[in-house]
């Protein structure tokens, strides 16, 4: 199958950072064949989309997510201890291996619709996630939770581990879902679980590990109070601190702590929407991309951030750093779509399949309206993606050639059913959210 896109403001994020005025893109299969400017090539047999002019770049990767939470998202929004009183009850009570399908399937559905094509995920059932990104066609990073506060899926580290190897055996080889381990943060696995998920990392060196690092307070106090030492030397110390892991947050660091970042050649993930929400800071992203970091953004879950389209995070990502310099000019909107496209992937390790439309690479691609007015007049498009596109104006996704969505319908998920179901559960959650409060008066 062949599909011409043309008449398109081709973004290409290549290494030139190439633009097509009125461009045009072939796909064959699942891989995109040629790009050009002009009239498009005639193929016989070809589907042929006229854009109208709008902008085709890139899907977008999502580089931490917690999909299947998004059945918590608004839940308890102001009460300043939710996590104790209600989300970790509830958790413990609720998630199990239908509610993680549920909920997944609705993040799918919102990041389809909002241009993300790649995601990396952890949480507790992670095969469930694997098998709804499997459905919806994303690509996926998928991670196992290894944590010692009483998880839903483990009780003990043995049956945690005996998960990871459930998840890597089912999805080995499979050609859009990576498996991956997570141990959820330094202070709730402890050092000698550290150490133990090092020498399976390296007995296992292509499965990614995804980690929450320097994220809270609580986190950098357990690594100075108990070792004497930031949480990144102590992760470090560990043998995690490596060429694969994917950091989540990284707010609290310091010029050391990202100097022995770039020295291991750790990836970073900034979540601002998420950590502006909660308090918790702003994360050094220019430093740590100076030092050579590799910086992607991600959503976190739908419970910390509320929306998982990466649209909701550009505007804050620059801003942050520009409130940090108290300047214009750090992050400027190019570098925020870089972040989002082929830094994202590279921070995954997919930039060789993903994040830029060059001839070779996979076909995951969207397709952005510019009927709204707000679009206009459009002087720069990396400053009207930033600040004034939104997930409603991504019209068609495309994953490995497969349309995901088109014209606005998702393809590959059952939206009513899937809200429905999400529904249900929050019927449940309110039940008990009543049962909690009466316990605490």
């Amino acid at each position: 199958m062949t599909t011409l896109l043309t008449n398109a403001l081709i973004v290409t994020m290549d290494d030139a950072l190439t633009v097509h005025e009125s461009g045009w893109v072939r796909v064959d299969g699942d891989t995109i064949t040629a790009i050009g400017s002009g009239p498009a090539p005639k193929v016989d047999g070809a589907e042929v989309i006229d854009c109208n002019g709008d902008i085709v770049m890139p899907g977008m990767v999502n580089t931490h997510c917690h999909m299947g939470m998004s059945v918590f998202r608004g839940l308890g929004e102001d009460v300043d201890d939710r996590l104790y009183r209600y989300i970790l009850p509830l958790e413990r009570t609720f998630v199990s291996p239908e509610m993680v399908r549920i909920g997944s399937a609705m993040s799918a559905l919102e990041m389809i619709a909002g241009g993300v094509t790649t995601v990396a995920d952890m949480y507790y059932f992670e095969t469930e996630v694997g098998d709804v990104c499997d459905q919806a066609g994303l690509r996926a990073i998928v991670g196992q939770t290894l944590a010692d506060f009483d998880p839903p899926d483990h009780k003990t580290f043995d049956e945690g581990f005996a998960r990871v190897e459930e998840l890597v055996e089912r999805f080995a080889g499979h050609k859009l879902v990576t498996p991956s381990i997570a141990p959820h943060a330094p202070y709730s696995t402890g050092v000698k679980t550290m150490e133990r998920i090092a020498e399976w990392s390296a007995a296992h060196p292509d499965v990614p590990v995804q980690m929450h690092l320097a994220e809270s307070t609580l986190e950098v106090n357990w690594a100075r109070d108990t070792h004497g030492k930031s949480t990144v030397a102590v992760t470090a110390d560990a043998g995690l601190l490596k060429p694969s892991l994917i950091a989540a947050h990284c707010l609290q660091l310091d010029d050391a702590d990202i100097a022995m970042m770039a020295e291991h050649q750790v990836c970073a993930v900034t979540n601002p929407r998420s950590n502006g929400k909660a308090g918790r800071g702003i994360a050094p992203v220019e430093k740590m991309r100076n030092a050579g970091i590799p910086v992607g953004i991600g959503s976190d879950g739908a419970m910390s951030g509320n929306t998982l389209d990466l649209f909701s995070q550009f505007a804050p990502v620059s801003m942050f750093a520009k409130l940090l310099a108290g300047s214009r000019k750090p992050l400027p909107a190019l570098e925020i779509i870089r972040m989002a496209t082929i830094e994202g992937a590279r921070a995954l390790s997919l930039n060789l399949e993903t994040g830029s439309l060059e001839v070779g690479k996979q076909a995951d691609l969207i397709r952005i309206s510019l009927a709204a007015p707000r679009m206009h007049p459009m002087y720069d498009p990396y400053s009207a993606l930033v600040f004034a596109a939104m997930p409603s104006d991504v019209t068609h996704t495309m994953v490995a050639g497969r349309w995901l969505m088109r014209d606005r319908k998702v393809l590959t998920l059952d939206t009513a059913k899937t809200v429905a179901d999400a529904n249900q559960i929050a019927r449940q959650f309110k039940t008990e959210m009543a049962r909690l409060d009466s316990l605490a008066q």
